[in-house]
C-alpha cells in the first residue's frame, strides 16, 4: 500500500521509514485510524525542535561564536559540522529510532 504522505520533513520522513522496517503493524493501524500523517508531522517538528536546542547548547558549550566564524571561517564550518552530526545522532537515537 502506498501511502500519502504529505508535509512530514526529512526527519519524519526517517522515522517513517524506520517503523516501516521495524514496526509495520504501527503504521497500518495509524492508516486506518488516519493518523499517520500528523503523528509524522509531530516527531518532524519534535526532532527539529531538539536539534536546534542541542547544536545552540553545543556551541556555546564549546565556544563557537560567531567571532570564531569571522576570524577563521573554515575551523568554525569544521566545528560546527561536527556538533551538528552529533546533535543528530542523538535525536536519531531519542526520536527517530525508538
Amino acid at each position: 500500500m502506498k501511502d500519502n504522505l504529505k508535509d512530514i520533513g526529512i526527519l519524519g520522513r526517517r522515522h517513517y521509514d524506520y517503523l516501516k522496517a521495524t514496526k509495520p503493524t504501527v503504521i497500518n493501524v495509524m492508516r486506518m485510524n488516519g493518523t499517520l500523517n500528523s503523528y509524522l508531522k509531530s516527531v518532524n517538528a519534535q526532532a527539529e525542535e531538539m536539534l536546534f536546542q542541542l547544536v545552540k547548547q553545543m556551541a556555546k558549550a564549546e565556544s563557537v561564536t560567531e567571532q570564531l566564524k569571522a576570524t577563521d571561517q573554515l575551523k568554525w564550518v569544521r566545528r560546527m559540522n561536527s556538533i551538528r552530526n552529533r546533535a543528530e545522532e542523538i535525536v536519531k537515537s531519542e526520536v527517530l529510532f525508538i
